[in-house]
């Protein structure tokens, strides 16, 4: 393999002595395929202020680990979100136990493997300790002019080769190493310091081979894997574990885990990252990892606890109170979900209602329930999505619910008043888009249910939201072919057949206008099995 791999570099970057050469002689550094216009300012003062002074979060004599890194690690100059994207290291700390070991982000964005080691690596290199850890993932922006500008360029390759140059604008003298040279010099820091190194691949970015149709790999991954191999530290290859994902992603998907340019990552993508970079260290052999794998958490993919049993698809149902409530007591609220075993034969499926009071499609997904689901659903089950009552409410303030109304193709970043954090918020319909694009992706099939209906009644009749929530339900599924329950006006046409104001309508409600009492949840529930009949569903062969 170790062979391989230097074959692989010898044939990308053809390896030459630069020492006394003219700057035109050199190999051309890597090219910026990117693009990349950095969100950091060049004040590199300022970026240092926000960053946490190297070894601060370290608690008594509990090991740090500190990341190595530039924008796709720590984004923007605060590295919050304020601008729409995330680096993975903003996220790396859910994956480690903070009462054992502190998550240390030292990157910054701009950075190359050259201009962090210059600049910051210094004072990293000081704050470590012995038992200490250092994740070195950095490369994106190893290219540009060496000796001006920027001045960011390595030179490509592995090899001991060095090049002396004076920087135009300063006159400063520097010795510019190979991307592998660099590498050698951080982890014989590390060693020296008593900490572990730990080698890691570059996060993928947004772009696909024209003849393998699958997301393009980044040179410098066997490159890091030759000096890991050299060196004998431990490599994690992020950038094919999260290649892996992407690739197996719709395109439309693929495309929402970056955010304004083609590498830096959204929430999605941040988090994505995050994950693959501590799946990859739990996954590994390397027997040098195991302290570092005792310290982690959260690692295995969260599912709901469903019993599945041969040969039944299990029926996923999400929504908000309507679906699931207190669903206890005979005078207390419920949701319909409650009783999917009165409309749905259990003998040959098993209903699982996922849902949680208060919840909208946005909630939902930050929360985590979303991705529970979607990770425990195996091809041929079915997923019921309800929402909307929720999903009106205002943005930004404390149950942060609400979501930009319609079903535009679009996001905006907003700030909560709670805490100050920052969140990318989509619209309704790309919510929806998100939750049918997961599903069916994972071979199950996703349907649509309209939102049930409040009580609230005008000249006789019961509100219906048709030209709002459900409008928006329809273009949905205009644009995806999903199947749809049209719920609401089911359950509308029901309450006007038998009741004629909220006053003699109450007893299908509880407490409020909104939430089902006993009666009024066994009947949204025969209404949803009504309109799965209706729409001649597949999931209809399921029903009593």
């Amino acid at each position: 393999m170790k062979k391989l791999l230097s074959t692989i570099a010898f044939m990308v970057f053809a390896s030459v002595t630069m020492i006394g050469q003219s700057l035109d002689s050199l190999p051309v550094p890597v090219v910026d395929e990117n693009k990349v216009v950095d969100n950091t300012p060049d004040s590199i003062g300022k970026a240092l202020m926000s960053r946490p002074s190297p070894g601060s979060t370290r608690r008594g004599s509990n090991p740090v680990l500190f990341l190595v890194g530039n924008s796709t690690m720590r984004n923007g100059t605060l590295g919050d979100g304020g601008n729409g994207q995330w680096g993975w290291g903003y996220y790396a700390n859910q994956y480690f136990d903070g009462r054992q070991i502190s998550v240390e982000n030292q990157a910054l964005g701009g950075m190359s493997t050259r201009t962090f080691y210059r600049q910051l690596w210094p004072d990293v290199r000081k704050a470590l300790k012995p038992g200490d850890w250092v994740i070195i993932s950095i490369g994106h922006n190893d290219n540009g002019p060496y000796d001006n500008g920027r001045a960011r360029a390595v030179i490509p390759g592995t090899g001991d080769d060095s090049l002396n140059v004076t920087i135009k604008e300063t006159g400063v003298h520097e010795t510019v190493y190979t991307y592998g040279g660099y590498l050698r010099r951080y982890i014989a820091e590390c060693r020296a310091a008593g900490a572990t190194p730990i080698l890691m691949s570059l996060t993928p970015r947004d772009a696909y081979d024209s003849i393998t149709k699958k997301i393009v790999r980044k040179p410098q991954t066997g490159w890091a894997a030759i000096v890991a191999a050299e060196e004998g530290v431990p490599f994690v290859d992020l950038n094919e574990i999260s290649g892996n994902k992407l690739d197996s992603y719709s395109p439309w998907k693929e495309k929402y885990h970056f955010y304004g340019d083609h590498i830096h990552t959204s929430y999605w993508g941040a988090q994505m990252n995050a994950r693959s970079a501590a799946e990859g260290i739990m996954g590994s052999r390397n027997p040098m990892l195991k302290p570092l794998q005792a310290m982690m958490i959260n690692v295995a993919l969260p599912v709901w606890p469903v019993k599945r049993e041969d040969g039944k698809p299990v029926v996923w149902i999400t929504g908000d109170s309507t679906v699931k409530n207190q669903d206890s007591s005979r005078d207390g609220m419920w949701g319909w979900g409650a009783l999917a075993a009165t409309v749905f034969d259990t003998t040959k499926c098993t209903p699982f209602n996922a849902a949680m009071a208060g919840r909208s499609t946005r909630s939902f997904i930050r929360e985590g329930r979303w991705e529970k689901v979607y990770n425990a659903l195996k091809p041929g089950d079915f997923v019921l999505i309800q929402f909307g009552h929720n999903d009106m409410s205002p943005i930004a303030q404390p149950k942060e619910r609400g979501v930009i109304q319609g079903t535009a193709d679009t996001c905006h970043v907003y700030k909560m008043e709670k805490d100050g954090r920052y969140e990318l918020v989509y619209s309704f319909g790309w919510y929806l888009r998100k939750m049918i694009d997961d599903v069916k992706e994972k071979g199950a099939t996703p349907i649509i249910v309209s939102l049930t209906v409040r009580n609230q009644w005008k000249d006789g009749h019961v509100e219906r939201r048709n030209d709002t929530i459900g409008k928006w339900y329809r273009e949905v599924v205009d644009q995806t072919g999903v199947e749809f329950v049209d719920a609401h006006n089911l359950i509308a046409d029901y309450l006007e057949k038998h009741y004629k104001d909220d006053k003699s309508a109450a007893e299908y409600f509880k407490k409020d206008h909104t939430h089902n009492s006993l009666k009024g949840a066994k009947n949204n529930a025969k209404m949803v099995a009504k309109g799965l009949k209706g729409i001649h569903s597949e999931l209809a062969k399921y029903l009593k």
